[in-house]
């Protein structure tokens, strides 16, 4: 029986301010491989330590992927990240669907994150107040995918996988790291154009998946 709803944060609550920041990421800085490869080694290195600037995280990115300092790509991808939380949006259904599922469900934030962006838009638009629990990879130290990170969660909260259930938009980064963990999930496909069983395509679809 679900007690716990764990939230994914970009994309399933809040739509980020620009496109794709993370290919945006690796369009600035030319890297040539795999994206699924470079979100797992960029979300590593920007998104697990406590850094102080964007600038610090994004040295790090550089670094992860051997690419020289450049003061010009380094202002796009400071520049693009900022506006990634500073035009992000709530979808429109979000403050009513958390204030309803409250009555019932233990809310919970997780994310991979650097320390400033999922934090600033929390307090920009007065989320924290529906989430008993947050959850950000930058202060775990690990991100979503690493089973680690449900283990901590699940420590933190004493709870275990049969009494959660996780809502995210992405299979790779969260229905996966869902199935590995035994954790029931819900894909939430706004555009409807993916194939998963278990989907919604608004979050206010959700209290009547939790029921069925």
């Amino acid at each position: 029986m679900t007690k716990i709803i764990l939230f994914d944060f970009w994309g399933t609550l809040v739509e980020t301010g620009v496109w794709s920041p993370t290919k945006q990421v690796r369009n600035i800085l030319h890297i040539d491989m795999p994206f699924h490869d470079f979100v797992v080694r960029f979300e590593k290195a920007m998104m697990t330590q406590k850094i102080a600037t964007l600038r610090d995280g994004f040295e790090m990115v550089f670094k992860e992927f051997d690419v020289p300092i450049n003061e010009r790509k380094m202002d796009d991808l400071i520049g693009m990240w900022n506006k990634c939380w500073m035009l992000a949006r709530p979808y429109d259904e979000l403050k009513e669907v958390l204030e309803e599922l409250q009555k019932e469900y233990k809310l919970v934030l997780i994310s991979n994150t650097d320390p400033l962006s999922v934090r600033n838009v929390l307090d920009k638009f007065d989320l924290q107040k529906y989430f008993s629990h947050i959850f950000l990879s930058c202060e775990l130290g690990v991100i979503k995918t690493d089973e680690e990170f449900l283990h901590k969660v699940f420590h933190e909260l004493s709870t275990k996988a049969s009494e959660c259930m996780l809502v995210g938009d992405s299979i790779d980064s969260d229905m996966v790291m869902a199935q590995r963990a035994k954790v029931s999930s819900l894909l939430i496909d706004r555009s409807q154009n993916r194939d998963y069983p278990d989907k919604i395509t608004t979050l206010r679809d959700l209290k009547g998946a939790l029921e069925e």
